[in-house]
């Protein structure tokens, strides 16, 4: 069992970390603000429902009142015409809705009460929402700034790494830029004191005197043959 809890933990905890990646907590916020907007709605429908309840309650008491002064002057006139049976009827009937009545007023004052204290609800949590509503556009506004922030600074460290290339690539071309116009600027005081042309024409110089020396040995070369076929005739 302690292996399974362990590895348990270790999933729960994997599994965490990528629903935290792919989490944005101003959904979130917004999610629990439409749940938090239901439950009003749900508190407000009950409170609806009660004072609709209350209100047939009401007219029914209303109707029950009229029928006991009705009941109450037909006992009267029973009397008066001589006929206490229809009187002790009329004040039977009276006696039955004064009962209702009476319930009747304890449901009302029941269901008044039941309304006050959803009404009280109703407002507690619609004030509780509206905070949370407040604290939530605030949330979602500083996580926005963050955020921007967040990318402004990884593309200003992107930024960076590039320049930092850029700036070994100028350092290096202006390196070889240098070497070269040293080179360039040796050839031209080379060349304004003579050391070049002197160079090239010791080279020639030294070309003419080796064809020279050839030249020189062809024909002694060649006077020597002349010789030996003279010598034969």
């Amino acid at each position: 069992m302690g292996l399974m809890d362990r590895m348990s933990t270790v999933v729960k905890s994997k599994v965490s970390k990528v629903l935290d990646r792919f989490e944005d907590p101003r959904e979130t916020l917004d999610y629990s603000y439409q749940k938090q907007l239901e439950m009003v709605r749900k508190v407000k429908r009950g409170v609806a429902e009660v004072t609709t309840a209350k209100k047939r309650l009401e007219l029914q008491r209303t109707k029950l009142q009229l029928n006991i002064e009705k009941h109450a002057k037909q006992a009267k006139e029973a009397l008066a015409a001589g006929r206490e049976d229809l009187a002790r009827t009329a004040l039977t009937l009276k006696a039955g809705e004064e009962r209702e009545l009476e319930e009747l007023n304890q449901q009302i004052a029941n269901l008044e009460r039941e309304q006050e204290k959803l009404m009280a609800t109703e407002k507690r949590l619609s004030a509780k929402v509206e905070a949370f509503r407040s604290k939530k556009e605030t949330i979602k506004a500083q996580y926005s700034a963050a955020e921007a922030q967040v990318k402004i600074t990884e593309s200003v460290s992107g930024i960076s790494e590039e320049m930092a290339d850029v700036g070994l690539a100028i350092e290096r071309a202006e390196e070889k830029t240098e070497g070269m116009r040293a080179r360039a600027a040796a050839l031209d005081e080379l060349i304004e004191l003579g050391s070049l042309e002197d160079s090239l024409e010791s080279g020639d110089a030294i070309e003419r005197e080796l064809a020279a020396i050839k030249e020189k040995r062809s024909v002694e070369d060649e006077l020597r043959a002349l010789k030996e076929e003279v010598k034969r005739e």
